[in-house]
């Protein structure tokens, strides 16, 4: 998952792809991904959002303007779990979960690469310009 050999829950990930609209076990879109990590790891049960995960600009106009996202706190520094919004250039269209591990950094299901930590110093290097943190209001 990433370059140091890492001991967490998340290597259990490590040899599972992308897939638009998968839902596991092995087979994952980003949101999919996200949602079963939250209620596997952190006991939070996130909606689906039905939008195609292969269409940028459908995940980005579903981000910015579902629901969930009343339910959810930005914040500067994240913590253990929480929500990585990632974006190419000014709307995010991508998330994963913060996990305090090598540093920090990113467990994300991406497009063409599969479930990968990406840790924090490389997220701009591989193209994410803009992340945003967000935490559970019940968590703030």
């Amino acid at each position: 998952m990433s370059e140091q050999a890492m001991a967490h829950w998340a290597e259990e990930y490590q040899d599972c792809i992308w897939e638009s609209g998968g839902q596991g076990p092995r087979a994952w879109d980003c949101w999919s991904f996200f949602r079963h990590v939250q209620a596997a790891h952190f006991g939070r049960r996130v909606p689906e959002v039905g939008v195609d995960a292969s269409n940028i600009h459908a995940v980005a106009r579903a981000f910015g303007g579902h629901d969930e996202r009343a339910r959810w706190q930005e914040v500067d520094a994240p913590s253990e779990g929480d929500a990585a919004l990632l974006a190419h250039s000014r709307y995010p269209s991508h998330v994963g979960v913060w996990l305090e591990i090598d540093g920090g950094g990113v467990l994300h299901c991406q497009n063409g690469a599969g479930v990968l930590f990406t840790p924090v110093n490389k997220l701009a290097i591989c193209g994410w310009g803009r992340v945003n943190y967000f935490r559970p209001l019940e968590a703030a």
